[in-house]
């Protein structure tokens, strides 16, 4: 004789929405992941972001097919009553089920190889630039190509955190540490706990970290209010070093975007250093101190000083490229306020992200992150594929009337400065008025 199914409502499930009480729902199951999101291989944020509600879209977005067998340990013996699909995400999850049918998420093609001998190649002409050169054109033209260098294995340092795009999880979690931490000096361990939060909060202003970026932007005006982030545990004080600079963020965007990767390494010194728990703190250490033996050491072989800072100066400018292209694909997208929802998870990610349209042949330059959108429906899909499924992604944003952004480089470049500027106006006026009212 079958057991009766035991039910739990909506309301009763958003209670366990708290740490030391997390509970999701899968596919109308309810699961208790309280003492899972300790060893989380995603990390806790993901967890408790979608905490006490339906969270399948997003589960199906970021696990393989073997995930499923894990999930009984968790099920509490309950289901969620009055669970209901809808129509978007049951297109999205037949689209996901076609894609995994067709193998898609496991062919890599030659994706990896060839950019792991085009990242190499760049390396190897920015060191024999400053080695085997009096030339100063030849060092600068040497700094251009480490920033470049830099720019290319950013791409892979983040295909090896969405999947195994080598031949095993130890490859994989080596080819992280070479290509984030040893040669350009960012922990995978703060992008993997930044980006994650990203994918899971797309633009929502207080949980979405790539959009806290006070006091220097301010990308609606929603963060003149100075909000609390939820990521960072802590006010986005909206003072008036912030209303001075963002007054100005849509002239000072560019400057700011070339010296960006100083703040990139800030963080990571910030995060391996903080009391939080990080995953493989001393490999993630060491890999970056390796980092700052080689790197320091290539510029110390430079003849003088000049040449040093430029040499530095002009790898980081060209490393800005990839910055920019990074805040084109959200700045100027639609943003809110308040936690991510498991039931809107399409349209969210239709709403936050902007695509740059580009012609076939400039793929390799935009890493794949030029089809933004297809990208967070389906991050562990290569970036080999994801040209092909994006008009099966444009049929569903319009079968749906939902928005497909794409726009091309120039045309983001200026949306986002307009976006910027439109904040920065309204910002400008706060202080003037702040002004007038105590002289």
């Amino acid at each position: 004789m079958a057991m009766e199914k035991k039910y739990v409502t909506q309301e009763e499930l958003k209670q366990h929405n708290k740490p030391g009480d997390l509970w999701i729902s899968i596919q109308g199951k309810v699961y208790n992941v309280t003492d899972w999101v300790k060893t989380h291989p995603g990390g806790d944020i993901p967890l408790l972001n979608l905490a006490g509600q339906d969270a399948t879209d997003a589960f199906i977005a970021f696990h393989p097919g073997t995930a499923w067998a894990h999930l009984d340990q968790f099920f509490t013996g309950y289901y969620l009553k009055d669970f209901v699909v809808s129509e978007v995400s049951k297109d999205y999850r037949k689209l996901a089920s076609e894609f995994s049918k067709l193998g898609l998420f496991e062919k890599k093609e030659h994706t990896v190889v060839k950019s792991l001998l085009f990242v190499t190649l760049l390396f190897v002409g920015a060191v024999y630039g400053v080695l085997g050169s009096n030339s100063f054109f030849v060092h600068m033209g040497a700094g251009a190509l480490l920033g470049f260098a830099w720019v290319q294995v950013a791409y892979l340092g983040h295909d090896s955190g969405h999947y195994n795009m080598m031949t095993s999880k130890g490859f994989n979690q080596l080819a992280q540490i070479l290509t984030g931490n040893c040669l350009t000096g960012i922990s995978i361990a703060w992008w993997k706990w930044t980006h994650n939060a990203h994918h899971i909060a797309c633009n929502s202003l207080d949980y979405d970290p790539d959009l806290q970026h006070l006091p220097f932007f301010a990308v609606s005006t929603s963060l003149f209010k100075s909000i609390t982030s939820v990521f960072y545990g802590r006010e986005l004080s909206f003072d008036t070093m912030a209303k001075l600079c963002v007054s100005y963020q849509h002239y000072t965007f560019y400057p700011v975007m070339c010296v960006g990767r100083i703040n990139l390494f800030v963080q990571t010194f910030l995060l391996l250093f903080s009391n939080r728990k990080v995953p493989n703190r001393a490999l993630n250490i060491l890999g970056i101190l390796v980092f700052w033996t080689w790197f320091p050491l290539l510029v110390s072989c430079l003849p003088n000083w000049t040449e040093r800072i430029l040499f530095v100066l002009v790898s980081f400018v060209v490393t800005s490229i990839q910055h920019i292209q990074f805040c084109l694909n959200h700045f100027s997208a639609d943003t809110y306020v308040g936690p991510p929802k498991g039931n809107n998870w399409f349209e969210k990610q239709t709403a936050g992200t902007i695509d740059i349209s580009c012609s076939s042949w400039m793929d390799w330059f935009h890493g794949g992150l030029q089809f933004q959108l297809e990208h967070h429906l389906f991050p562990r899909l290569p970036r080999c594929h994801l040209r092909k499924i994006s008009p099966l992604v444009k049929d569903l944003c319009k079968k749906h009337d939902l928005p497909y952004k794409s726009f091309s480089f120039y045309d983001a470049n200026v949306r986002t400065i307009k976006t910027l500027r439109e904040a920065a106006v309204q910002a400008r006026g706060l202080i003037w008025e702040a002004v007038n009212t105590h002289g």
